[in-house]
């Protein structure tokens, strides 16, 4: 068998696409993603194994007379990409007590099939420039994030004796907070005499959720309160 110079550019291509979704994979790795380094790295070189493959067909059959049946679109196979990675995507994201988690990874392993199609197709330059961006969005635009002033929201269960006014004078602590009310609910429970309250509010930092926990706290007849 005799390895030809496009044998060997294949086989660089291949190895790029592993090294850039592998570097993309590291960093979710390192932040405890399920879908981390391995992940990212065969993401990115099946990618790239997929676009050489429908590479070397148009190279193979691609040249044939227009009068013929049999026609060769390499663009295809990266059509198909886009949406077959979209499952694995899917499969990142997690919804959790009215939370979403995941969709930066699920951004990543988008990028990273991205990255290994242009690894395949020959694009080295552009695929090293998107793996840079990739990285420093995901390292530097985090800090970014946290000094940021955004909305957060959270779901407050207040757990109290059934005293009267006592809803009122909740979400009277909670507007002194600066919490929007977004839902509101109430359980009684006539056996134990007893009031659960349930929030969900809209706050601009952390901090404000904090104290108003503390405040929370401190009004008579409050039993329990948990924030999540």
């Amino acid at each position: 068998m005799v390895i030809s110079a496009y044998d060997l550019e294949v086989v660089l291509r291949l190895l790029l696409a592993s090294l850039l979704g592998g570097l993309i994979g590291l960093e979710r790795e390192l932040h405890g993603r399920p879908a981390g380094f391995r992940t990212h790295l065969l993401v990115s070189l099946g990618a790239a194994l997929f676009m050489e493959v429908s590479l070397h067909f148009y190279q193979a059959y691609g040249e044939m007379s227009a009068n013929t049946a049999v026609r060769i679109d390499p663009g295809r196979v990266a059509a198909q990409i886009v949406v077959g990675i979209g499952f694995l995507g899917a499969g990142a994201i997690v919804r959790e007590r009215g939370s979403v988690r995941g969709l930066t990874t699920a951004a990543c392993l988008w990028v990273a099939a991205a990255v290994g199609t242009a690894c395949g197709a020959g694009m080295f330059m552009v695929a090293t420039v998107v793996t840079s961006i990739a990285l420093l969005s995901l390292l530097v635009l985090k800090k970014v994030e946290g000094v940021i002033n955004k909305d957060t929201y959270q779901h407050v269960l207040v757990q109290s004796a059934d005293v009267p006014g006592q809803l009122e004078r909740i979400e009277r602590i909670m507007q002194e907070c600066g919490a929007d009310l977004m839902e509101t609910a109430l359980e009684r429970n006539l056996d134990t005499a007893t009031t659960r309250f349930e929030f969900q509010l809209r706050v601009a930092t952390r901090s404000a959720s904090c104290h108003l926990v503390d405040l929370l706290s401190a009004v008579d007849g409050v039993q329990k309160i948990s924030l999540r």
